[in-house]
């Protein structure tokens, strides 16, 4: 897939890993690339990047079929470990995972981010929407054309384990809470409807086609 952002081309492709069938997305405009949520297999993930450059690895929260794969793919490649600043304590080891999650490499995290914060990446300007219910620290990151150059381009929206298509994260593990995502979910359906969601399980989709769906239940 490839959308058009601030007057270039922003390319995003995906490899579907793990027990769990997680989509590992890498994402790039051609001056610098990222990729979300690696699972696991981190020779996988660097042989797809086909020799670029890797700038960035985004972790959407802490689980770990979400950063199973973080710390072997950052030391074979250099690139900075980007989470939120409520998760990443557990995804850096500095503070224990609940029992029921299951156990991970611990993975140094480089960068932090809050809610509101824009994360800039080559041409591509990320905006933190944090987005608790799933884990306390989950978040999407929304890459909007109208802060751009380009406002003909396409809003995109990295969801991780929040939205799904026709469906959202599970509340019932150790530190979710169905009352914090509805608020989260209010939240995202305040998107514009075009905007493509990039989920971290199943089929992408669109903030539209959640409102008749998910957004009509939920938010």
């Amino acid at each position: 897939m490839t959308y058009k952002v601030k007057g270039t081309c922003v390319s995003v492709e995906f490899l579907v890993l793990g027990m769990l069938e997680n989509n590992v997305y890498l994402i790039s405009d051609g001056t610098a690339t990222m990729v979300v949520d690696p699972t696991c297999k981190a020779d996988k993930i660097v042989e797809a990047l086909n020799g670029r450059k890797l700038d960035a690895i985004i972790l959407t929260h802490r689980h770990s079929d979400h950063v199973g794969a973080a710390k072997e793919l950052a030391d074979k490649t250099g690139a900075t470990v980007i989470a939120s600043a409520i998760d990443a304590p557990m995804i850096c080891g500095d503070e224990k995972l609940p029992r029921d999650d299951t156990r991970f490499n611990p993975c140094p995290v480089d960068r932090m981010l809050a809610d509101g914060e824009t994360l800039k990446l080559g041409g591509m300007p990320w905006k933190t929407i944090m987005t608790p219910g799933h884990t306390k620290g989950s978040m999407c990151l929304f890459l909007d054309p109208e802060h751009t150059d380009n406002p003909v381009g396409t809003p995109v929206l990295i969801s991780g384990d929040t939205l799904f298509c026709g469906s959202i994260g599970r509340t019932d593990f150790a530190g979710g809470d169905l009352n914090d995502m509805r608020r989260s979910l209010k939240r995202l359906s305040s998107l514009p409807d075009d905007t493509v969601v990039l989920p971290g399980h199943n089929d992408q989709t669109t903030i539209g086609a959640e409102r008749r769906r998910v957004f009509a239940y939920y938010a």
